[in-house]
């Protein structure tokens, strides 16, 4: 192997998983990781109810996957829902503009990367993080349903992540939905394939729509929690801090 040749993903820090670290470390690693949690839960607590769009930050605007996610965002909004991405490029930019666009609320829970990840210009209320686990829990705590768009590692963590939780009633069943026929045919019928081998439940394929429709995943949303769910954003305390923030500024 060339070890001079740039890596397509440059590596970063990884001391936190090299193994056991000193008694004195560790208890700083975790008092970093409790912070990190209560940052999250201070700056998210108001921001729903919100929909989550999992996706790839590679794609650019002019690709079709990146218009259906500014779509969808765009009628997420339109359902009165926050839309909640990655905060990134790509997917995440294309359903925060569609919010944004369409006059919605549009949050991005960013991760430090050096590479791909800066925040989009189409979030209201971001924050990053500094670690993958922290991240995925504030994607998923706020969330009343979930749209995986096309993507890659990243979007699968997220996407079977998430469908354990509600598989296994960790999480409530909130609908998920997958979007991209063509994309994901071949992973629903790898699923297919589990179900008949008997490592899930046949059961367990109803927890995902596979569509191609953002009319078809939206009604399936909407259908879903307004059957089950209440829609209500949480009420300020005002003995916590608690105040109302400012409108975002809209440039044109």
């Amino acid at each position: 192997m060339d070890h001079n040749t740039d890596r397509i993903i440059p590596s970063r820090e990884t001391g936190y998983i090299e193994g056991p670290k000193s008694r004195i470390y560790e208890l700083g690693f975790a008092w970093g990781i409790f912070r990190e949690l209560i940052r999250g839960f201070r700056t998210l607590h108001f921001v729903g109810p919100c929909i989550t769009v999992f996706g790839s930050a590679r794609f650019k605007e002019d690709h079709p996957h990146y218009q259906s996610a500014r779509e969808m965002g765009r009628q997420i909004a339109a359902l009165g829902f926050t839309t909640m991405t990655g905060g990134g490029p790509g997917i995440m930019e294309a359903a925060n503009r569609g919010a944004f666009e369409q006059g919605g609320r549009s949050v991005g829970c960013n991760i430090k990367l050096p590479f791909e990840q800066k925040p989009n210009p189409y979030v209201q209320t971001s924050i990053t993080f500094d670690h993958f686990f922290v991240r995925k829990v504030m994607l998923i705590k706020y969330s009343y349903a979930f749209v995986i768009m096309p993507g890659g590692f990243g979007t699968m963590d997220e996407f079977f992540g998430t469908l354990t939780l509600v598989q296994t009633k960790s999480l409530l069943q909130f609908p998920l939905v997958l979007f991209g026929a063509e994309y994901y045919r071949p992973l629903f019928e790898y699923m297919e394939g589990m179900a008949r081998e008997g490592t899930i439940s046949t059961e367990d394929l109803s927890l995902v729509l596979l569509t191609d429709s953002i009319a078809e995943a939206i009604r399936h949303i909407d259908t879903f929690i307004k059957k089950n769910y209440p829609k209500e954003p949480r009420k300020r305390k005002w003995w916590l801090f608690e105040r109302k923030p400012a409108a975002p500024a809209i440039s044109g």
